[in-house]
């Protein structure tokens, strides 16, 4: 059995798998018996009614084994979805790179990254480790996320942070290298100042200058791309970082020597080159600080639609009402709404009535009047009535999860020529 196949999981480890096409009580056992052969598995409980199989490892199990197990007596897997937030793509050549090692996943069948969002939607029978791992091997950080569940306060705090970030740092790589620019290239495009500075400074001392300037730029703002770029290039996995580095990197190295050592240069090349490490560095980082201002624009649509949904729902067990989060609330529950509130969950009127607006939804903005047998959709306001709904969908099964969901796919989904230009 392939080590890329395995998952090294300990005595007392379990996998939980869905199984369908599964009838009756024959079904089971002949799917516990599948499954009860392979080499790692301890015991195994599969459930008509849950429709799944809890599996306790005794060792290493190969989990497209146990899928492939079902399958052969007769019976599916279904393929499940998982979203991860991803952290450190930079460009096209990241999400390409992110997609490959997840696709290279066993039971991976289909894998999509997002640069803009910083999200891979993978689709498959695979554990959530295995992903990670796979993330985590090219270079990049990966966390699972809950696919109803939208950007928290903390996501939100640190992509703003993150933008400041690149906004000081494109204001001094700016500031620093403009002097370098102006002192190097300034006389191919004002008359006369290359003789200004050789009688002022002297054109050894305006090359100490460069460097001082260059060697900022390269150690603070530009200190990012040696950190990511040289440790892909290490692996063989060059991205753009990599290739801002080894650009600048020559290019100050050249200047260097050509400034302190430039004996060991032929007659003729001695030259610097410290314009184009620093202005490399400050014009990389304005693309950087602009495709983050774009980032932040394509997710508001998203925060826009998230902020219409409640917080708090007011479930009514066991004869009380209690305040629980949207998240908790399961289908069948009793919720009160109350005037003024948002409808927690979709569900339908069972007692009450009220005026309903549903412009978020219908874009009318003349309130609907709801009464016992009316539906309701989580996200709408009430207004002056007391309502009391059964839930029929919560969850990302309800009409404002399903709308953020098909927003989100709008905006990972890629035309075919988009893989040519990744």
């Amino acid at each position: 059995m392939s080590t890329s196949n395995t998952r090294d999981i300990r005595a007392a480890a379990s996998i939980s798998l869905p199984i369908e096409g599964m009838t009756c009580a024959s079904c089971v056992g002949r799917v516990e018996a599948a499954l009860a052969r392979i080499e790692g598995v301890d015991s195994v409980s599969v459930n008509l009614a849950t429709e799944r199989a809890d599996i306790r490892l005794a060792g290493p199990v190969d989990r497209m084994a146990l899928v492939q197990a079902v399958e052969k007596v007769g019976y599916d897997v279904p393929a499940n979805t998982v979203e991860l937030a991803i952290e450190g793509m930079t460009c096209a050549s990241c999400v390409g790179r992110v997609e490959r090692a997840l696709k290279a996943v066993p039971g991976v069948a289909e894998a999509t990254v997002n640069l803009a969002t910083e999200r891979a939607r993978v689709r498959g029978v695979v554990a959530v480790e295995d992903l990670l791992a796979a993330v985590g091997k090219v270079g990049y950080e990966a966390r699972a996320v809950d696919s109803a569940a939208q950007a928290s306060d903390e996501d939100m705090e640190k992509k703003d942070a993150e933008r400041a970030e690149l906004k000081r740092d494109l204001i001094l790589a700016t500031l620093l290298a403009l002097p370098v620019f102006v002192l190097e290239m300034g006389s191919h495009m004002i008359p006369g100042m290359h003789e200004w500075v050789m009688a002022t400074i002297g054109l050894q001392q305006s090359w100490y200058l460069q460097f001082a300037l260059t060697l900022l730029v390269l150690v603070i703002p530009g200190r990012r791309f040696y950190q990511k770029g040289f440790p892909a290039l290490i692996r063989l996995a060059p991205d753009m970082n990599s290739l801002v580095a080894v650009g600048t990197a020559a290019a100050f190295g050249y200047s260097l020597v050509a400034t302190f050592a430039p004996g060991l240069l032929p007659a003729g090349t001695v030259n610097v080159y410290y314009e184009a490490a620093a202005v490399i560095v400050a014009l990389i980082l304005l693309g950087r600080f602009l495709e983050a201002r774009a980032k932040g624009r394509t997710s508001e649509a998203i925060k826009r639609l998230v902020g219409l949904q409640a917080k708090v729902a007011h479930v009514v067990r066991e004869g009380r009402t209690v305040d629980i989060p949207i998240t908790e609330v399961v289908l069948g529950d009793l919720v009160e709404v109350r005037p003024g509130e948002r409808v927690p969950v979709d569900g339908e009127v069972t007692e009450g009535g009220s005026f309903v607006d549903e412009s978020m939804i219908t874009g009318e903005p003349i309130p609907v009047e709801k009464r016992a047998g009316s539906t309701l959709v989580g996200g709408t306001v009430n207004q002056n009535g007391a309502l009391t709904l059964r839930a029929t969908a919560v969850g990302g099964q309800t009409m404002l999860a399903q709308i953020i969901r098909l927003v989100e796919q709008a905006q990972g989904s890629k035309l075919p020529i988009q893989a040519v230009v990744d």
